[in-house]
């Protein structure tokens, strides 16, 4: 990977696993100076959902850095089941960490970042594209993406930056620690497990987490950002084709593909 020159003051959520933890070793190892913060096991412990915790941590960053380059809110929380049996603490915490989480976290930085800062919002490509029984976590991305667009806009008379991107599937254990409920009733049947099966079937088709890294650094890196960047040529492709056609023929494409009740 080419290296970026500039050493840059860097701070990433959700950096102990999975993309926020790639993230943190590449820039680590390119000489940049990074802050982490996560639940467990990184240089600050913190949940990013407690607004007052996260603005201590934050105080104290203040002490170590006068500015902060780049900001990327990766902590990130998966959950599935039907919208209607999900248990609401689960509906909760998952926007208290993907939406209220990067909300706080921007709230929290934003004073302290350089002139010409970038903020890298973690979307997701379920942002996108609905997917049955993913309704909480899909919703919550698409909450990231167009806060990043109102942020955008609220930061358009100055130079920091603000892009969502959202990410296809990546080889990582988010996957395996993503919150399922399988409770079901007359009306889903096995519904809810089987279109389960069928997402996480596609498992061995992620991409390499060395490869979005390398995509991800790439756009990072780009001196003039755009709102969005989605991740895979084919969730670009379908991105783009989607808008020449009627939403309900996009949903019932989509429920083709992963509904399944047998």
């Amino acid at each position: 990977m080419k290296k970026i020159k500039i050493k840059h003051n860097i701070v990433i959520t959700g950096s102990s696993s999975g993309i926020g933890q790639a993230l943190k070793n590449y820039y680590l190892n390119n000489g940049d100076n990074v802050i982490g913060i996560s639940r467990t096991n990184d240089d600050y412990c913190c949940d990013v959902s407690n607004y007052e915790d996260l603005k201590v941590v934050f105080e104290d960053i203040a002490k170590k850095i006068d500015k902060i380059d780049i900001l990327i809110p990766c902590a990130g929380f998966g959950l599935s089941g039907a919208v209607e049996l999900i248990d609401n603490k689960l509906i909760q915490k998952e926007y208290d960490v993907n939406v209220l989480g990067t909300i706080n976290t921007i709230q929290c930085a934003l004073p302290l970042m350089s002139e010409k800062g970038k903020i890298i919002n973690i979307s997701s490509a379920c942002a996108l594209f609905p997917l049955p029984f993913r309704s909480f976590y899909c919703s919550s991305k698409a909450a990231v993406s167009s806060l990043s667009d109102c942020l955008r806009m609220e930061l358009s008379k100055t130079k920091i930056q603000s892009t969502a991107i959202c990410p296809c599937d990546i080889k990582t254990n988010f996957t395996k620690n993503r919150q399922k409920s399988f409770e079901t009733n007359e009306r889903y049947k096995e519904a809810i497990r089987l279109s389960a099966e069928r997402i996480d079937s596609r498992e061995d088709k992620r991409m390499p987490i060395e490869k979005a890294v390398k995509i991800m650094t790439k756009i990072i890196a780009k001196k003039k950002l755009k709102p969005q960047y989605v991740m895979g040529l084919r969730n670009k492709f379908l991105y783009q084709t989607q808008k020449f056609f009627p939403r309900t023929w996009v949903l019932k494409v989509m429920t083709k593909l992963f509904y399944r009740d047998k």
